[in-house]
């Protein structure tokens, strides 16, 4: 399963854009996006999702 952003919380910092070490955060159109077969919820690297371990807002970068 991947993570996904909830648009109409995201503020558009960019922060999880560049801590993910997959590389499946990018800006599309006017919001930011996870790639869903590039994202691994941070499997085999990490304790916490990086996508959500640095989003400002509760709750935006959830399971898909």
């Amino acid at each position: 399963m991947a993570f996904k952003i909830i648009a109409s919380q995201c503020t558009q910092c960019g922060a999880c854009e560049f801590e993910c070490p997959r590389g499946a955060v990018n800006f599309k159109g006017e919001k930011y996006v996870i790639d869903p077969t590039k994202c691994n919820e941070c499997k085999g690297g990490f304790d916490t999702q990086q996508c959500a371990s640095v989003c400002p807002v509760s709750n935006t970068c959830v399971p898909a």
